[in-house]
This record gives structure tokens, C-alpha cells and sequence, in this order.
């Protein structure tokens, strides 16, 4: 090997960078335990609607050891996202001794089912939570494996339904994926399935075409509109029922 003075130079110089690397390693663990670098600030980046300072000092508790270098910022991030409002977070080191919190609230959409406490949010995502100053919202019920959908229903009915001045404020979805609205005056208009060739839209869009018709018919405002129908819809009223279709069949 000592006559081998080209192994010997690979020798010392993995050697050298070995002592190198054992230095680097030694000074950073020095200087991250240098007083200077002792967390100091704690910074949330934005401000917070429905999250209270309380809940994230409390989800901060007792993860604050170390400092700037050797804090768990997952398990900070973890922490922050057990908040009943928060549906994200990222947390951040910033130089030389604060961590920056940026949370993404929930934006509630809907109240979701019955039950209170639990809401849907702008994503279709149901999360549980209870609202500092309750809002009206329109109430969806149905499979949470469809709430998505069922978000997007609603939406396009909010636009479908503008020319008439009505609003939805409950959207129902049966176990069989039967869509039924029920409006700001009460009237419940039955949709059916979402279907391909006949979706649930054209059938809204059909009921807002043929709404003066079903005034006139029913003398009155009905109380359940049926757009089943692939030709025609039927009319519940106080106690009678109005059918005005060219076909038996429903969708």
C-alpha cells in the first residue's frame, strides 16, 4: 500500500473529509444550543376568523421546547390541525428565533345533516365545529361519500333559480341519490337521480321554464313539484294533486 501513493492520497483525503464533516456536525450542535437562539416569537401570519388565540396556545403547549433549531415543527403542524376550525396548517422557522403559523380555516358552506355542530365546507369536506356567530346557511342532508356533489347540486341550483328571485335552502339527497330542493317559500321541487342524458340541472332548468305554468295550474302555490317526469311535471297542492305530463314514466 506505501507504494501506492495514489490510494494514499484517496486515504487521506476521505480522512479529511471525514474530520470535516465530524467538525460541521460538532459546530452546528454547539451553536443551536447558544442561548441566542432560544424561541422568542410565536408569529400568525393572518388574520384568524373563527380560530381564538386560546385554541392555539393551547395546541402549542408543551411543543415549544428546544429552540429555533430543535423544535418538532410537525408535530406543531399536527397539533394546530386537531383544532375543530383548521383545516390546514404550515409552520415555518424564521431566522434567528420565531416560528411563522399560517392556518387555513374552514369556510363554512352549508350546515350539514341535522345534527348540530356539523358543517360542510367550500371544498364538499364535512368537519364538525360550532360557529362563533351563527349565520344562516342552507342545510344539505345525505351519504357523505356524495357531499361534494351534493355542494355542487346547490351551487348550480343558486344560479338556476335567480330568475325566479328564489333561493334553496335545504338540498336532500336520498340513499338511492334522488335529489330533492326545497325552497325559501317552502316549496319542495322533487329531482330525481342524476342521469347522463336527462342530469339533474336540465330538470331545475325545466322547472324555472314552466314555473308560471305550474302557478296557473295549481291556482295557488303548490307545495311539492314533481320534475320526475321526462315530458311534463305533477303538482301537489293543499289537497289535491295536479298532474301535467305527457308521459307516465318518471326518471
Amino acid at each position: 500500500m506505501w507504494n501506492r501513493p495514489q490510494l494514499l492520497t484517496a486515504i487521506a483525503d476521505l480522512l479529511l473529509a471525514a474530520a470535516a464533516a465530524a467538525l460541521l456536525v460538532a459546530g452546528t450542535v454547539w451553536v443551536a444550543k447558544r442561548p441566542h437562539f432560544t424561541l422568542s416569537e410565536v408569529v400568525v401570519m393572518h388574520e384568524l376568523k373563527e380560530v381564538r388565540r386560546a385554541e392555539v396556545e393551547r395546541a402549542l403547549a408543551g411543543l415549544l421546547r428546544g429552540n429555533f433549531f430543535s423544535v418538532n415543527v410537525e408535530a406543531v403542524r399536527q397539533s394546530l390541525e386537531r383544532i375543530s376550525w383548521v383545516r390546514h396548517a404550515e409552520v415555518r422557522r424564521r431566522w434567528p428565533s420565531s416560528l411563522e403559523l399560517r392556518i387555513e380555516e374552514h369556510e363554512p358552506a352549508a350546515q350539514w345533516g341535522e345534527g348540530a355542530g356539523q358543517l360542510l365546507n367550500t371544498h364538499g369536506e364535512v368537519f364538525t365545529a360550532v360557529m362563533a356567530q351563527p349565520v344562516p346557511l342552507p342545510v344539505l342532508h345525505g351519504p357523505q361519500a356524495v357531499a361534494p356533489d351534493m355542494l355542487g347540486y346547490y351551487r348550480e341550483a343558486v344560479d338556476i333559480l335567480q330568475p325566479l328571485g328564489r333561493l334553496p335552502r335545504v338540498l336532500t339527497v336520498s340513499p338511492r341519490l334522488a335529489v330533492q330542493l326545497r325552497l325559501d317559500d317552502g316549496m319542495v321541487v322533487e329531482l330525481g337521480r342524476q342521469q347522463p342524458k336527462v342530469p339533474v340541472r336540465l330538470r331545475l332548468q325545466r322547472f324555472v321554464e314552466h314555473y308560471p305554468a305550474v302557478l296557473s295550474v295549481a291556482k295557488q302555490r303548490p307545495s311539492v313539484v314533481d320534475m320526475r317526469y321526462p315530458n311534463g311535471f305533477a303538482l301537489r297542492v293543499a289537497a289535491a294533486q295536479v298532474h301535467v305530463t305527457e308521459s307516465k314514466g318518471k326518471q
